[in-house]
């Protein structure tokens, strides 16, 4: 009788330990989504690569932006982010990325590999603005995204030219997936303007006479 009794106890608390697991470690959150930006631009037909090394510094993100996660700003200047949404990776190496793909072929090696410094030029970028920004009651938000960068010469370290891209795209309705989007077109112009910004500064520097 004895064993009966343990063996019944001992089922009961196993079933019992099994309910508890199972309230612990069950989630009814959303699964989070990445996304992914892409920065991609073609030259224009023709285009030749400017025969120079460019190294893209790791960029400098602004204070609350330095992370993974899709900001929204609000009118009373709260700074906010979306729920269970992500970009795929912290904005500074996102940011990176973008500028990489989009300066791909536009230069004859364009890197990050520091080591390279000394021996051709060198992009620095400030991240002032990178978030979607509400407005008006009820709208939709618009994706601003501001990048302020230098270029700069790697053998004295001089600053060449100081360059500005500031885009806004408005979304076509307050959903994330239009939000996303209208970051996408944002990140288009604003890196479109930074590559022929800085191409321009450079035809320039190299048609200065010494």
């Amino acid at each position: 009788m004895r064993g009966c009794l343990t063996v019944l106890l001992g089922a009961v608390l196993a079933a019992a330990l099994g309910a508890c697991t199972g309230s612990f470690f069950k989630s009814s959150a959303p699964a989070t989504s990445i996304y992914l930006l892409s920065g991609k631009t073609e030259p224009p037909a023709g285009a030749v690569a400017i025969p120079a090394d460019l190294t893209v510094l790791m960029p400098r993100v602004r204070t609350g932006l330095n992370n993974d996660r899709i900001a929204a700003l609000y009118p009373d200047r709260k700074l906010d982010y979306y729920a269970a949404a992500r970009w795929s990776g912290p904005l500074d190496e996102v940011v990176q990325d973008l500028v990489l793909q989009a300066f791909h072929g536009r230069f004859r090696n364009v890197g990050t590999d520091t080591s390279a410094f000394d021996g051709g030029y060198w992009l620095e970028i400030d991240v002032v603005d990178f978030q979607a920004e509400y407005t008006e009651p009820g709208a939709g938000p618009a994706a601003h995204v501001h990048l302020s960068a230098r270029l700069g010469n790697g053998s004295d370290r001089r600053v060449l030219g100081e360059l500005e891209a500031d885009a806004r795209q408005a979304a076509a309705e307050n959903r994330l997936a239009a939000v996303v989007a209208a970051y996408q077109a944002a990140v288009q112009q604003a890196l479109g303007e930074l590559v022929e910004s800085s191409t321009q500064s450079f035809a320039g520097l190299r048609a200065t006479p010494p």
